[in-house]
Order: C-alpha cells, then sequence, then structure tokens
C-alpha cells in the first residue's frame, strides 16, 4: 500500500427527515479534495455506518467513490461482529469499482479473544483479495483490543493485509507495531490528538476526524510531520488541539456535524441513538470553531498560525 499522509474519516450527512443527504455528501467530498486531503474514509465511526442499513452504506460508498472520481484514493468501512455477515457484506463491496481498500474493525460487543480476531480479519482478507485490507482497532468502542502479535501475524499470512487504524491510545502498543511490522506495512493513527506524537515513533499519517471540519490545517500538519518539519507541525497542532478534543465532548460525530452545520457544510441530524449535542456544548462549539477562524467557509492561509 503506497498511501500516506492524512485521511478524513468523512461524516454521512442526513436530511432533516433522516435520509443521506446525497447531494451534501457530493460536496463534502470535493471540498476535501480541493482541500488537499490525501484520502477520504467511507462509512466509518464518524460515517455512522452502524446506522445505515445495507443499501444505504453500499450507496454511500459508491457515491464518494464516484465523486471522489480518481482524485484521491477511498477506503471502504466494512465491520460486523459476525464473521457470517461480515463476509456477504465483503461481496457486496467488491461490486464496487474504484475502492482502494477496505477498513474493517474489531468485531464489537462479542469480546472475542485474539485467535477469533485473527480468524476474523483473515476470513475478511481472503474474501477480498487482492484488494487490500486495513484493519481497524477501535478497543474503546469495541470492546476488544487487536495486540501487536495478532497484527503481525496477520500480516504474515495474508498479504492483502497492508495497514492498520491504531485507535487504542496506547503509544506503546503503537510503538510496538512499528517495531515489530515488515517494512511497507503501514500504521496510521486513529486519534487526532495522538496523531504527531504517533507519527514520531513511526506512524506513516492520521486517520482524522477533525479533518472533516479542517482538511486543509489537519493536513499540511500530518505532511509537515511526515516531512520532519516539526516547528509547522507542533503549530499547527497547539492551534486545533481544542477542536480534536472538542469533537468528543459528547458522541461522534455529534459534534463534527455541528461544526459543519455552523460552517454551512451539511445538517447537523445524526440518527438515533446519538442525538445532536446539547444546547450548551453547542454554544460551546460555536465559540471554538469562530475563534479558530472556522465559519469563515475557507481555509487559513499558509502561514496564519496563531496561537490561541
Amino acid at each position: 500500500m503506497e498511501t500516506t499522509g492524512c485521511g478524513t474519516a468523512i461524516v454521512t450527512p442526513f436530511r432533516a427527515d433522516g435520509s443521506v443527504d446525497e447531494e451534501g455528501l457530493r460536496g463534502l467530498v470535493n471540498w476535501q479534495i480541493e482541500s488537499g486531503i490525501d484520502f477520504l474514509v467511507a462509512c466509518g465511526s464518524s460515517g455512522e455506518a452502524a446506522t445505515l442499513d445495507e443499501e444505504e452504506w453500499l450507496r454511500t460508498v459508491r457515491l464518494v467513490v464516484e465523486t471522489a472520481a480518481g482524485r484521491v484514493p477511498v477506503w471502504a468501512g466494512c465491520t460486523h461482529n459476525s464473521t457470517r455477515t461480515l463476509l456477504r457484506l465483503a461481496g457486496l463491496l467488491r461490486q464496487v469499482q474504484g475502492i482502494s481498500a477496505v477498513l474493517s474493525a474489531n468485531p464489537y460487543y462479542n469480546k472475542p479473544t485474539q485467535e477469533g480476531q485473527f480468524q476474523h480479519f483473515l476470513a475478511l482478507a481472503k474474501a477480498v483479495d487482492p484488494l487490500p485490507v486495513v484493519l481497524y482497532n477501535v478497543p474503546g468502542r469495541t470492546a476488544a483490543n487487536l495486540e501487536p502479535e495478532t497484527v503481525a501475524r496477520l500480516a504474515e499470512v495474508a498479504p492483502n493485509i497492508q495497514a492498520v487504524k491504531e485507535a487504542s491510545g496506547k503509544l506503546p502498543q503503537i510503538a510496538e507495531l512499528v517495531h515489530s511490522l515488515p517494512q511497507g506495512f503501514k500504521i496510521f493513527s486513529g486519534d487526532d490528538s495522538l496523531a504527531l506524537a504517533s507519527i514520531g515513533i513511526g506512524a506513516h499519517g492520521l486517520i482524522s476526524v477533525a479533518a472533516n471540519e479542517a482538511p486543509a490545517e489537519t493536513g499540511r500538519m500530518v505532511r509537515a510531520a511526515l516531512l520532519n518539519d516539526w516547528t509547522q507541525a507542533r503549530a499547527i497542532e497547539r492551534k486545533y488541539r481544542r477542536l480534536f478534543e472538542a469533537n468528543f465532548w459528547e458522541s461522534n460525530p455529534g459534534p463534527v456535524k455541528t461544526v459543519l452545520s455552523l460552517m454551512g457544510r451539511c445538517s447537523d441530524a445524526v440518527r438515533l441513538p446519538l442525538v445532536p449535542p446539547s444546547a450548551a456544548t453547542r454554544a460551546r462549539l460555536e465559540r471554538l470553531a469562530g475563534e479558530l477562524g472556522l465559519l469563515k467557509h475557507a481555509p487559513l492561509p499558509e502561514g496564519d498560525l496563531g496561537l490561541f
């Protein structure tokens, strides 16, 4: 896998009636690409994939791929806690031309052992081969941690398992991945707030939530770090670190969609069991977005890294 840099775990915008806002989604994809993002992840956690029915999920992936039109790689989220169902979904995904990789999170709720996760991901890799697979370790949402030894086993037996999105929040675990995986296997931070630390110990980029709201700035931060321009990378992180935290003041992607709605990019509608952030949180988000210049509907100039 050649992809590195900053990818956006793009939200799925909804209309007031709860349906997918396809026009809004196309607009978000075009804006992301025009802002210089390196790749897009459709139907991940931030895309509320767990609340999309199969037809909506497949249609959303198709729309992102078609709108991107080869300008950037598009990864498709494909996660389920039943391996049998996951393989059926993977079969549907193979019908979509233009996908660059499949991103799949730990099986949730079941709390499988390492051997169970190994067999689950291996079955997925065989089902989509030769399409690359990106493992997504997010124990805070799934109640299952994917240990570095298991990732290494998978990389050894399945050549199309080529990357991992690490959202455990554990830097020692990321460091172990860096040292134990073969050269060419990509490691991406799944936490905006740990992106620079992860790159500093050898990660290859970030799959970002904040890039939904600030794609140009988050992308510049990641690329600067990868080029060892730590002065610029740290200046951008210092400015936007509060946004990284604010996006999780309430359940993701509620705060992100609120900021995007304030920016005029899409509605703030989310699907139950998620609800929009409280009035108090919305007021805090609006104040922060204004301070960061996000409500100006344009990326900040290259040199405008004033600190707050």
